[in-house]
This record gives structure tokens, C-alpha cells and sequence, in this order.
């Protein structure tokens, strides 16, 4: 955690991004960095969590990050939560929360509270088109005889 803290803030004061960093470990072992880049890369993907993720995958050669943990300096937003999902992580240990990332302008409250909206009801709308001709990708994919599962 220590090493989270520090590269967030180490990034921070260079102007790399926001005050976030992360690590992923297995066993004490550190196989990746990431830290926040949103302002430094003008994308709004680019948090610490993200970055760390992309980075243990490259790392490793794998999108399964089963057995890893992520240590982050703040407990992660919506998109990051679902990341660490999305790449198997065994655990997540942050250390301020989402009301003490609330209190310096980063309010992921917002998110969580559109996501349990129906879609009709939420600040970004939703229009579904071409469902039919969609699906048939989706498919096609399932009946590929050499795809990956993820």
C-alpha cells in the first residue's frame, strides 16, 4: 500500500494526472504499476487502476489475473470496479475511500446511482438499433470453433 501512496503521489507532482496510483502483487511480489494519466494522455480511461491492469496483462502475456491483488490509494470507481472484475483479481485493498475521493472533487456517488437506474431513466441516454443484425456477431462468435472464453 505503501508503494501505491507513494507513486501517487510521485505522479501527481510530476503532472502525470490525478492523485491516484496502484499496484499489482501476488505473494509480496510487485508485477505492476499504474497511476492516474486522464489529464497527461487525454483519456478518460486512463486511471490507476486501468493502467495497472493493462500493464499486468502485458506483464504476464494473460488477460487472467486470477491469484493477483491490487493495491490502490483510493477505492476505485465504477469502471475500475468493474476492471478488477473483468480481470479475475483475487482482492482489492485500497486506502481512502469513495466519500473522501468525494471531498476533493471526484464524486463517483453519481455513477453508481445512474447504474441503478433503468436505462430510460438515466442522465446519458440509451437508444438500442439494429438488435437482430447485432446479435448475429455475437453469434457468429459463439460458434467459432478456435474463440477464447473470457
Amino acid at each position: 500500500m505503501t508503494e501505491a501512496i507513494n507513486l501517487a503521489r510521485e505522479k501527481m507532482e510530476a503532472g502525470a494526472g490525478g492523485p491516484f496510483g496502484a499496484i499489482i502483487a501476488r505473494d509480496g511480489v510487485i508485477i505492476a504499476r499504474g497511476w492516474n494519466q486522464v489529464t497527461s494522455t487525454n483519456d478518460p480511461t486512463a486511471h490507476a487502476e486501468i493502467v495497472c491492469i493493462r500493464n499486468a496483462c502485458a506483464a504476464l502475456k494473460s488477460f487472467d489475473l486470477t491469484g493477483y491483488e491490487l493495491f490502490i490509494n483510493c477505492e476505485p470507481c465504477p469502471m475500475c470496479l468493474a476492471a478488477a472484475y473483468w480481470a479475475r483479481l483475487a482482492r482489492i485493498i485500497y486506502g481512502a475511500d469513495h466519500n473522501d475521493a468525494a471531498a476533493v472533487g471526484f464524486a463517483d456517488a453519481f455513477i453508481y446511482q445512474e447504474l441503478a437506474l433503468d436505462k430510460d431513466h438515466r442522465n446519458l441516454p440509451m437508444q438500442q438499433l439494429m438488435h437482430k443484425e447485432a446479435r448475429q456477431g455475437l453469434t457468429l462468435w459463439l460458434n467459432m470453433e478456435k474463440r477464447i472464453p473470457y
